[in-house]
């Protein structure tokens, strides 16, 4: 965290973007081969997280964590809006522009990808985690009083782009692995 933007630095910003983009696309069925490519192209090795990791060197993942890394993309989404490149997260009712998120990222070296962020305002980051936060809320809330969910709100891509927010503000000086995103 810096002390001037109150948000993670733009390297540690733009890595973990790098990062999630690579494990979402390696979620999605990316060849193993092609995996270890980009984590050298990248200079990524790094910069995942000890579950990342082992999911990145894994050439036999489960189903069950494909899925769950393929999700990332949704968190990644929320990096690339937050470091300009990205004009807008829209109401969280369809999952992001995947072919976007790594076109971002292919057409960019990693310092190029650097080079390029224009962090947006603390402020438009805190309001954005706010209303994420009360979608969360409204969408937790209707689950657990056996209510339909909201019109419009998916509750997976609330999930993902919640736990971005939290860590890109760092809530609770939490690590990558184990943000929070109680409601």
């Amino acid at each position: 965290m810096t002390a001037e933007t109150g948000l993670h630095s733009t390297p540690e910003i733009a890595y973990r973007a790098l990062a999630l983009l690579t494990v979402a696309l390696k979620g999605e069925g990316l060849e193993q081969p092609l995996v270890e490519r980009l984590v050298k192209q990248y200079g990524l090795a790094s910069h995942f997280t000890p579950k990342e990791l082992a999911f990145v060197e894994n050439a036999a993942t489960s189903a069950t964590e494909q899925t769950q890394f393929s999700w990332r993309y949704e968190a990644a989404w929320v990096l690339l809006w937050a470091m300009g490149y990205v004009d807008a997260l829209a109401k969280p009712a369809t999952i992001c522009d995947v072919r976007k998120a790594v076109t971002v990222m292919k057409e960019r070296t990693a310092e190029q990808f650097i080079a390029g962020v224009r962090i947006r305002p603390v402020a438009e980051v805190l309001d954005e985690a706010d209303l994420i936060y009360r979608y969360h809320w409204a969408v937790v809330d209707a689950r657990v009083k056996n209510n339909p969910l909201p019109v419009g709100l998916d509750p997976d891509v609330i999930q993902e782009r919640h736990y971005a927010l939290n860590w890109l503000i760092g809530h609770m000086d939490q690590g990558w692995d184990d943000v929070s995103t109680d409601t």
